[in-house]
């Protein structure tokens, strides 16, 4: 399959993730992100399903943005606050504001929801509707 991401996407994936230059993250590394995390389009349709062929490419960008900043939050893990000289450095910060942003993309990613479908199809079912809350006859 090839993708789909655009480069309007990945732009605004750098611009969440506060990564302007190519260098931590290429387009390729971005994409493979933003790919991650595909979600329903407008009318329903789902990539993997029997409709992928209608699907209009859409994805969550804001988990994917999560993500990143995960990865850069464990990066600065090791950074510690410390005194030296009669100065007091904290180091930490770092971290901190990582966290922050992660949980902040985490709040703001698309709602999950889950569509069950009864597999395998049974044969002749509309014969037969189901109807689960009737009263059953004595």
């Amino acid at each position: 399959m090839t993708t789909s991401v655009t480069a309007a996407q990945i732009a605004q994936l750098r611009r969440m993730a506060a990564e302007p230059l190519t260098t931590t993250y290429s387009d390729a590394l971005l994409t493979t992100y933003i790919e991650t995390y595909p979600i329903p389009d407008g009318e329903g349709h789902f990539p993997g399903e029997e409709d992928e062929d209608y699907w209009t490419p859409t994805y969550d960008l804001h988990a994917a943005a999560a993500d990143i900043w995960d990865e850069k939050a464990a990066a600065v893990a090791d950074r510690h606050d410390f005194s030296a000289d009669g100065g007091s450095y904290n180091r930490s910060q770092v971290y901190d504001q990582a966290i922050k942003q992660a949980r902040y993309h985490r709040a703001r990613r698309a709602p999950a929801t889950a569509t069950l479908r009864k597999r395998p199809r049974e044969l002749h079912a509309e014969d037969f509707p189901w109807i689960g809350n009737l009263p059953e006859s004595d």
